[in-house]
């Protein structure tokens, strides 16, 4: 317990010492910032692939997870950018949006830089192409998982058509679609720790601070929600028409926070386990 205890108080103080709010605050706002022209380049690839109508539904699975006071007033203007027309893959503003969708990923490599201690050596351009490919897998990812959305409830009612005495299974194919989205969120938190970094990790030494960033995230957005709830109306008083902005802000800064510290965590683990090895020596 002391030893555990001492893990976390060094990866704070690490948190701390990296600038680590400053981190989350600089993750947050790009992330904000990106989320429109990374939807309206799934727009264009989902049109490019002649399944535009699920784009829609895309932007909806980004945030269903989200508080609904905090995804609401957003998912309203994504709308309104998304049912605009779009000619294509290939138009100058998908490019530029496929391009400064990637700042997002550069936000994140820079808060994980920062945790592990490590020095980036590779060029700029070098990481820019990397951040868009990045984007554009998570792209493809995320119009495939709209894809099986749409499908499952299909595959679902052609099943009940013919098992009927399936049907009280209903909720346990709908707790799959939750615990299917904490696997989606783990499988983004991993690929995040061991690629975007300076320096390659191991999975065995980044699940710590993956494990915590799921529990931590899931805890904090139903904490929230709930504050949100009741005390929605100190946000309209205090920042009037642009509330709903930073209650977003407020949201993506908090997760952000809680995403570095787990790289910190993971790093502080790391180096007391290279100092009880030295001290073994």
């Amino acid at each position: 317990m002391k030893r555990s205890f001492t893990i976390v108080a060094d990866a704070y103080i690490r948190f701390i010492e990296d600038d680590g709010w400053a981190i989350s605050s600089h993750i947050a706002l790009t992330t904000l910032m990106s989320m429109f022209p990374f939807l309206i380049f799934v727009t264009a690839l989902a049109g490019f692939l002649g399944t535009q109508e699920l784009a829609d539904l895309a932007a909806s699975l980004l945030l269903q997870t989200w508080p609904e006071a905090v995804a609401r007033p957003i998912a309203g203007e994504i709308h309104n950018v998304l049912t605009q027309s779009r000619i294509g893959l290939l138009t100058l503003g998908a490019v530029l949006a496929l391009y400064f969708a990637s700042s997002g990923v550069e936000a994140i490599r820079t808060g994980l830089n920062r945790a592990y201690a490590v020095r980036e050596k590779r060029s700029w351009w070098m990481l820019r192409i990397e951040a868009v490919g990045f984007v554009l897998l998570g792209s493809l990812a995320l119009l495939a998982l709209a894809f099986f959305v749409v499908l499952g409830p299909l595959i679902w009612a052609a099943t009940l058509a013919h098992l009927p005495a399936l049907a009280p299974l209903a909720a346990i194919i709908t707790l799959a679609r939750y615990v299917l989205t904490v696997l989606i969120l783990a499988l983004t938190l991993i690929v995040a720790h061991i690629w975007l970094p300076a320096e390659r990790h191991s999975l065995i030494q980044i699940l710590p601070g993956v494990l915590l960033t799921i529990v931590l995230s899931l805890a904090f957005a139903v904490t929230f929600a709930a504050y949100i709830a009741q005390f929605s109306r100190n946000y309209v008083t205090t920042y009037a028409g642009i509330a709903s902005v930073m209650i977003a802000l407020i949201f993506l800064y908090s997760l952000a926070s809680i995403f570095v510290f787990g790289g910190e965590l993971n790093a502080a683990i790391y180096r007391a386990q290279k100092q009880n090895t030295d001290s073994a020596l």
